[in-house]
């Protein structure tokens, strides 16, 4: 148990590593969680969105970043997790036969790092036409927010019928720290074009990347893999979008089991999102527990790292 009354610059650091580990829920990972940049964390805290200026030539360990790693740092350690390098991508899965997203649909989640309460995330699901909208944010809360607040927003857009991800927008608040970034996916010019803007320093960047075919994004990932037929003993895969270079994820069908949220008990199917090369060794372990049923709604999600274990936990579902 950690004792909150040691030093100011072990609650620093503690509290930066809760803080930022909210934005598994919403990364997919697939992650995840969610999910998905290359490998390495940044050093450099002008940049939110890409792991490596350049592309290293292995993984990195992704643990060696700054004690106050952004919420997008959070998603290159779990890219560093599941991807591996030179893998060739596969076109997006559609949806399955008869399923659907939501027309209209809010979920709310508890976050729990080791026993305390952390923060909370809720993510709100909207159709537009032949489109799919996703926002999501995610905020500290009780002592870890005085420590460190954070305040994160996201949006994504895909196609319904096909999954692939139009636009994916963030807009970070971290203690000092306030970046707004977007990544757009032109697909008729086969590019996929970053813009960033650091609101501290009034620093830019824009990045354009060769675009191979229809992928999904860091928050949508893990939603749309409910969109996929889950069968215990088997896998799917995901081609994720990135600044730098699409990734790919594999989502290990693993079991049934019963777990247990504020909202209620459900049957579930547990999914471990890893890579196909065995990259997964010292890297930590990521879950997703869908609801065992046609909507496989993403009702648990849980990061066991080696400075603790992050848990998401379903406490409300709502049709608005």
């Amino acid at each position: 148990m950690v004792n909150l009354n040691q030093s100011k610059e072990f609650r620093l650091k503690v509290s930066t590593r809760i803080t930022t580990a909210l934005s598994i829920l919403v990364s997919a990972e697939a992650w995840m969680p969610s999910g998905f940049f290359l490998s390495g964390v940044p050093t450099d805290r002008s940049s939110s969105v890409g792991c490596n200026k350049k592309p290293p030539s292995k993984i990195s360990t992704p643990l060696h970043a700054n004690r106050k790693r952004s919420a997008a740092a959070i998603l290159c350690t779990l890219a560093a997790v599941l991807l591996a390098p030179g893998q060739q991508l596969p076109p997006l899965t559609p949806p399955r036969p008869a399923f659907s997203f939501p027309q209209k649909q809010t979920l709310s989640y508890a976050v729990d790092w080791r026993v305390f309460p952390a923060g909370t995330a809720v993510l709100h699901f909207e159709q537009s036409g032949n489109l799919e909208r996703i926002s999501a944010n995610a905020d500290t809360i009780g002592a870890i927010n005085l420590l460190f607040h954070v305040n994160d927003r996201f949006q994504s857009t895909f196609d319904r019928e096909h999954g692939c991800t139009t636009e994916f927008d963030k807009q970070t608040v971290e203690g000092r720290r306030q970046v707004n970034s977007t990544l757009k996916l032109d697909y008729p010019d086969s590019k996929s074009i970053l813009d960033e803007k650091n609101l501290v320093n009034g620093q830019t960047k824009h990045v354009e990347t060769p675009l191979p075919g229809c992928l999904t994004d860091l928050l949508s990932g893990v939603y749309y893999a409910s969109s996929q037929p889950m069968e215990v003993g088997k896998s799917f895969v995901l081609s994720v979008a990135d600044p730098l270079r699409p990734v790919l994820v594999t989502m290990k069908v693993e079991a049934r089991e019963e777990i247990k949220t504020p909202l209620g008990v459900f049957k579930t199917i547990r999914v471990q999102p890893t890579a196909e090369a065995g990259v997964v060794k010292n890297r930590g372990n990521i879950w997703i527990w869908y609801t065992d049923d046609d909507r496989h709604l993403p009702v648990q999600m849980r990061a066991r790292l080696f400075w603790g274990t992050i848990t998401f936990r379903l406490t409300a579902n709502e049709n608005k």
